[in-house]
């Protein structure tokens, strides 16, 4: 899976022919430096962006062209989130249900995870410091109980007693047979949950190895 951007001057390569391969029911490691690649890969994997060669396969689907259907059985938290800055988080998740259909039970389990990692839903979201932004992406993400997730520096803004939480939550997540690709340039971060890592740098796949190695 290749990306470049092409300007008048010269040809960036955000990602350089990435061969890769993430199991099912495991926590997979995405490490690297900011600008390496992470997100140019998941914005690919999410069909936000089109690849200069390659594709990408989730669920044995065809990244592009079964877009929709992946989209149904994933929770995706981008690294920068934004949103409506004038609803309150109650207002936003009852929304982000809606859409997805089948209400009630998105409902429960957002007040499940809310009590989890101590959020008050109903605030203003423009009111909100980045720890409790990306406390709501994370409800938003898994409150439909998805078979992938998909995080993009997840842990970023909250304090160590709440990403604690987050790895148990993680882990939990493992245990159900469900899978999480989380990307991160904290070494710890990935350390503390991943089963396998993937060291991305300068577009190109380093290393995949197992965390122990």
């Amino acid at each position: 899976l290749s990306k470049t951007y092409a300007s008048a001057k010269d040809e960036l390569k955000a990602l350089d022919h990435l061969t890769l391969e993430v199991d099912k029911g495991e926590i997979f490691g995405y490490l690297g430096p900011n600008g390496a690649g992470k997100t140019t890969t998941i914005r690919l994997l999410l069909d936000l962006i089109r690849p200069t060669s390659g594709s990408a396969r989730i669920f044995g689907l065809d990244a592009r062209k079964d877009s929709l259907e992946i989209h149904k059985r994933i929770g995706f938290l981008p690294g920068e989130l934004n949103l409506w800055k004038n609803r309150t988080a109650a207002q936003v998740i009852y929304y982000v249900a809606s859409v997805r259909g089948n209400v009630e039970p998105q409902l429960k389990e957002s007040q499940k995870l809310a009590d989890q990692l101590k959020f008050d839903a109903s605030k203003k979201v423009r009111d909100f410091s980045t720890g409790n932004k990306r406390k709501l992406g994370l409800i938003l993400a898994l409150m439909h109980q998805p078979e992938l997730l998909i995080l993009d520096e997840p842990t970023n803004g909250l304090d160590p007693l709440i990403q604690q939480t987050f790895n148990q939550m993680m882990r939990d997540i493992r245990a159900e047979g469900r899978t999480v690709f989380l990307s991160s340039h904290q070494l710890t971060e990935v350390q503390a949950i991943c089963d396998r890592v993937a060291i991305l740098r300068d577009g190109q796949l380093r290393a995949v190895q197992s965390v122990e190695h």
